[in-house]
């Protein structure tokens, strides 16, 4: 055999500890900055999502990954009627939130009476209308019910999902929803919502 054949042969056993000193100390190094690439890439948000905050902080509660023109309902029921009110959002562009609709059963207290501007009223099958809305929100502060905890969250492409608030927040909870982008480090503080 050749010293070249036979590896690290050729060399001095000064040379072959030095070699191979240096190539464990250069994947080491190529190791760090690997993780630490990750490390940085991990905190930065990428992920536009529903989020619900704890009440007025940065705390991720949950969150829902959502796109623009996604589109989502918050479902409660009253506390005074015991009725079912559903409340219809689209994602705007600029992650602002549209309400557009709203169907309830009973007039009353925090009902509307009747539709405003270019808004659409209208009676169907037993139920209250409110069409073409155009309430644009930043956020949305929400309280998850209380005295009566019934709160929904429907969504996906023909609104085929549907999760309880309880099964995230506890009855009575305050938070804000935003349309946020979300960082790696941010969803696993949060709970993905999940049908």
């Amino acid at each position: 055999m050749t010293g070249s054949q036979s590896g690290f042969r050729w060399m001095t056993s000064g040379q072959s500890v030095f070699l191979e000193v240096f190539l464990m100390k250069k994947y080491l190094v190529a190791t760090i900055i690997t993780l630490l690439i990750l490390l940085a890439v991990s905190f930065i948000p990428f992920r536009q999502s529903l989020v619900f905050y704890e009440e007025n902080t940065d705390e991720v509660e949950a969150y829902l990954p959502m796109e623009n023109q996604g589109t989502f309902q918050i479902i409660f029921t009253h506390s005074i009627h015991l009725t079912d009110v559903v409340e219809k959002y689209i994602v705007l562009e600029n992650q602002h939130i549209q309400q557009y609709e709203m169907i309830y059963e009973e007039f009353g207290i925090g009902m509307p009476s009747n539709a405003q501007g270019e808004e659409e009223f209208s009676y169907e099958d037993g139920k209250y209308h409110i069409r073409n809305m155009d309430n644009v929100f930043p956020e949305i502060k929400l309280r998850n019910g209380k005295a009566v905890s019934e709160h929904r969250l429907v969504w996906g492409p023909e609104h085929e999902y549907i999760t309880e608030f309880n099964d995230y927040f506890e009855p009575g909870a305050w938070f804000t929803i935003k349309i946020d982008n979300l960082s790696v480090w941010q969803m696993m503080q949060g709970v993905r919502i999940h049908e």
